[in-house]
């Protein structure tokens, strides 16, 4: 497998076996470059955005929630799915506003991640959102969270520690420390 070889993998079939409310997941047989014919299982997403708000002192606020897939509690950065005709902006501010109350401040992106482009095609803008101000906490339906307030400094030890976990919060905050955001 040499550096300059062509990996495009070419669509032959594809079918929707699943039609859910935020995911569709598809079955496409494809053609290797190669000339093999394959299956690829895949969930086409329409992407998110998440935020990561930092106060004047160098506090951040975590969103604190049961996350049923993992069986467990997770502290995570604000985020969410971005909705038809909605900017990754639009999207970051809207969620940030939901999931802590927070409004205004200066947004920055920091950077776009594929989550696990081994099963998804999701994209997640990540977002600084500096100097932000209070307002009221309006979470979706069926979405009890709870925040905490952080030093950087301590986001940073529970990331290196193994207490956060969760690959967008993970992401946002070493892209926006190599970035000099935070």
């Amino acid at each position: 497998m040499g550096e300059g070889m062509n990996l495009i993998e070419k669509r032959r079939a594809e079918e929707l076996v699943y039609d859910g409310t935020l995911l569709k997941i598809w079955r496409t047989q494809v053609e290797l470059a190669d000339g093999q014919q394959a299956v690829r299982e895949w969930i086409k997403h329409p992407g998110a955005a998440a935020v990561i708000p930092v106060f004047p002192n160098g506090d951040t606020l975590l969103v604190r929630q049961f996350r049923y897939p993992v069986g467990r509690e997770t502290l995570e950065i604000a985020a969410g799915k971005i909705d038809p005709g909605e900017t990754p902006l639009e999207c970051a501010v809207r969620e940030l506003s939901e999931e802590t109350g927070l409004v205004e401040g200066e947004f920055i992106q920091v950077g776009t991640v594929i989550t696990t482009p081994g099963f998804t095609n999701e994209e997640i803008h990540l977002y600084v959102c500096q100097h932000p101000s209070r307002g009221p906490v309006h979470p979706d339906d069926g979405e009890l969270i709870g925040c905490i307030r952080v030093p950087l400094t301590e986001v940073f030890q529970q990331i290196a520690d193994g207490r956060i976990k969760d690959g967008k919060t993970v992401m946002a905050f070493l892209l926006a420390q190599a970035k000099g955001v935070i």
